[in-house]
């Protein structure tokens, strides 16, 4: 019984295993780029490249609430110091303070921060 399962599998297992690396081959060969230049100079993963305005906490005595959310009402998730440089990403509309309705987003999702208390140089755009 083993001799007969040898002798029906073996030739099957060759023939699968001979077909293989010719598969493979033909894969490789046809995945190469025509031109041994384009290979080096394409870039494997697309770079993304940022550029985050600075803006100055602008608080008198207290640190600066970064929240979890564009709003009062989101939980504290950290601070930043008074007359701390902050790198803001982008702006959105959250609750009022103070009668400003703006709150910057922080880049790496650490949280938003009111625009009532950073002040930048530059206009951040929009989420």
């Amino acid at each position: 019984m083993i001799r007969r399962a040898l002798k029906t599998l073996l030739p099957a297992a060759a023939a699968v295993l001979a077909l293989l690396p010719v598969t493979a081959g033909a894969a490789a060969a046809s995945a190469a780029p025509a031109h041994p230049a384009a290979a080096v100079s394409a870039p494997r993963h697309p770079v993304r490249t940022h550029s985050y305005l600075t803006g100055r906490v602008v608080t008198r005595h207290v640190r600066l609430n970064v929240r979890s959310g564009p709003g009062t009402g989101y939980r504290v998730v950290g601070h930043r110091n008074t007359r701390g440089l902050v790198s803001v990403s982008c702006k959105t509309y959250g609750s009022r303070v103070h009668g400003n309705h703006v709150w910057y987003r922080l880049p790496h999702h650490e949280g938003y921060v009111s625009a009532h208390y950073v002040t930048t140089k530059r206009s951040v755009p929009w989420c």
